[in-house]
């Protein structure tokens, strides 16, 4: 009486369903990654420590978009073009770093809007002590401040000290600021001196210009009077009393687009999604295997078939291939007069008319096929001749049966 033996079924080192999860949360995790490294630039490059509405240095105007939510509606912030078409009072704040082809573009969303560019006034550098603090080192040239300021409008700023030492915004006196930055005007919004402006309107568009920041920005606001002045002033500006809005645009929010942008989202968002879908398809019919498993095969096969591949093999690296067509056209003869009882001693061309005497349908077609094997010039005219020779040589012998 024999036992049946029963071998233990090969256990699997991990789990299916383990597996699978792990991969889904890789994936996962690898697609989240991807997406923040994207978009995480958008939302840290305006608050650099610059003249931006996000930034707390002293040249910032984050206090001003905090003084305005505590004192009534919290700003909106303008990171694309989109929210520029938005009508509503805008607050462009220019700094030196700023793209000029963002202001222009810009200007010509905001042609028929009330909008208020503030020009940039101080030369500064990072504080080490305090991560996005800047220190004021001295004014900025004139030059690079016309230049700013004629983009927006045709004007370049007063030569000269002013000698006002005190400004009326709009009912507040408040103390001038220190090197004070003005533009010759005749109707100034508010004065410094006789033909002199910092706030200036256009006359054909809902334009202002703030020619000096220091009478909003993070460093006035120290001012319990200048930030009253503040307030009120972008009140009286802003239309209907209605919202207002800080570019981030002219600080690069929404303008710096990659490949790997434009691959989530539209028009090319629908093109990704099919690829991922189709990896997915590919992924999924990939888990189920189809057919048997495929048998290893040996490092060095064996039998005549094996032995005729790797002659084949040697020969098409030595490059000799193109030089067997004569060689098989001679075997060939040889072969064809033995298997149909040629005379012996017969060889050559003598052989060669034996054979065509015994083709009764076509005149001289042994010799015709062997010479287009030796004339052939590569392996496909090779082929084709050698395989139209063989044929030949079966069909007479099939005849003669």
């Amino acid at each position: 009486m024999s036992a049946a033996t029963v071998e233990p079924a090969a256990q699997e080192p991990f789990n299916r369903r383990t597996l699978f999860w792990g991969i889904f949360a890789s994936l996962l995790a690898a697609a989240g990654f991807f997406l923040l490294s994207i978009y995480a630039p958008d939302f840290r490059q305006p608050g650099n420590g610059g003249a931006t509405p996000l930034s707390k240095s002293g040249v910032g105007y984050a206090g001003l978009a905090e003084w305005m939510r505590l004192t009534g509606e919290a700003p909106l912030m303008a990171r694309t073009e989109d929210d520029l078409a938005k009508d509503i009072l805008l607050i462009v704040t220019i700094s030196p770093e700023s793209d000029p082809e963002a202001l222009d573009r810009i200007l010509e969303l905001r042609d028929d809007r009330e909008t208020l560019f503030v020009l940039p006034k101080w030369q500064t550098l990072p504080l080490q002590q305090h991560e996005g603090w800047k220190m004021k080192i001295e004014r900025l040239p004139d030059t690079i401040v016309n230049d700013w300021l004629g983009r927006v409008a045709k004007a370049k700023l007063g030569v000269g000290k002013s000698t006002v030492e005190q400004l009326d915004i709009r009912g507040h006196l408040v103390a001038a600021p220190q090197d004070m930055q003005w533009v010759a005007d005749d109707h100034p919004i508010i004065a410094a001196g006789n033909g002199k402006a910092v706030l200036v309107e256009f006359q054909d568009k809902p334009f202002f210009i703030l020619t000096d920041p220091d009478l909003i920005n993070n460093s006035a606001l120290g001012d319990a009077d200048k930030a009253a002045a503040a307030r009120d002033l972008i009140q009286w500006l802003r239309p209907g009393k209605g919202l207002v809005m800080f570019d981030l645009t002219l600080h690069g929010a929404g303008r710096k687009y990659d490949l790997a942008k434009l691959l989530v989202e539209p028009p090319f968002l629908a093109l990704t999604l099919t690829i991922l879908a189709a990896a997915a398809l590919a992924f999924l019919h990939g888990l189920g295997r189809f057919g048997p498993p495929r048998a290893e095969l040996r490092a060095i096969a064996f039998g005549k078939r094996a032995l005729v591949d790797t002659t084949a093999m040697l020969l098409r690296r030595a490059g000799r291939l193109e030089e067997l067509g004569g060689r098989y056209a001679a075997l060939a003869r040889v072969r064809a007069g033995a298997l149909l009882g040629a005379p012996q001693g017969l060889q050559g061309e003598a052989l060669d008319h034996w054979l065509d005497s015994r083709d009764k349908d076509e005149t001289r077609g042994f010799t015709t096929r062997a010479q287009a094997v030796g004339e052939a010039k590569n392996l496909t005219q090779m082929h084709v001749a050698a395989k139209r020779l063989h044929d030949w040589t079966a069909r007479r012998l099939g005849e003669r049966r």
